[in-house]
């Protein structure tokens, strides 16, 4: 069995891509900051599943000391880790001249800082064994930023830019790194707004791209895909 660590699990595109492994058979260490919430959610993954191992950590991901522990924790109880999803991230809706003084800190720690810790702990082992597959969730405004979301467009082009990187210092040795790149998606960040649900980006959707593309051939990588909301962004 593959083993896939996944940030920010409990909700949202995290949520719907825990369960799409899960019904594939891969092994999960998921995280929430939510006790409550992962061990309901674990509940449900062994229904879906039970055939799988479920590692559960109740982690803040803005924390580096945190995410390096998750990690560590992980590949203790799973052993090697060969699939990392990135899902971890926080939206703010300011202007960047309009952020409070922790803004920009906090969202480089949210957005950002896992992404790359989770790569410098995972890399060199994926790298010796010639094996693995990070997916980084990074957002539309991390190819067209949004002038009412200035630190967190920075924080995703930031984070399409380390994907890029990574893939270049993966692609040589036979592991692949997938940015997937979402527009408006039906998530908690839109709690409390009245949307149509079916003029968005259901997580579902993005957990179905995700199983595809960790599905096609050894030689085949996407290293990019954007999908968006066919009626045009929200």
């Amino acid at each position: 069995m593959k083993n896939a660590i996944i940030t920010a699990a409990t909700k949202g595109m995290g949520r719907s891509i825990a369960i799409a492994f899960a019904k594939i058979g891969v092994n999960l260490a998921i995280c929430s900051r939510n006790s409550d919430d992962l061990t309901a959610f674990k509940r449900e993954l062994s229904t879906i599943n039970p055939t799988i191992k479920i590692f559960t950590s109740v982690t803040d991901c803005s924390i580096k000391q945190q995410v390096q522990q998750f990690a560590a924790a992980a590949q203790k109880k799973l052993g090697f880790i060969s699939i990392v999803v990135n899902n971890v991230g926080m939206y703010e809706y300011s202007s960047i001249l309009d952020d409070k003084e922790e803004t920009f800190e906090k969202q480089v720690n949210t957005n950002l800082m896992p992404a790359y810790e989770l790569y410098r702990y995972f890399g060199k082992e994926m790298i010796a064994a010639h094996e693995g597959h990070i997916f980084t969730i990074c957002s539309a405004a991390s190819l067209s930023p949004i002038a009412e979301a200035g630190s967190y467009s920075v924080t995703k082009y930031a984070l399409l830019g380390l994907s890029k990187v990574m893939r270049l210092e993966m692609q040589a040795h036979g592991v692949k790194v997938t940015a997937v790149i979402p527009g408006s998606t039906l998530t908690d960040s839109w709690k409390g707004m009245e949307v149509d649900k079916d003029k968005m980006v259901l997580p579902e959707d993005i957990a179905s791209a995700i199983i595809n593309i960790y599905r096609m051939s050894a030689g085949a990588n996407v290293d990019e895909i954007i999908i968006k909301p066919a009626f045009g962004q929200i």
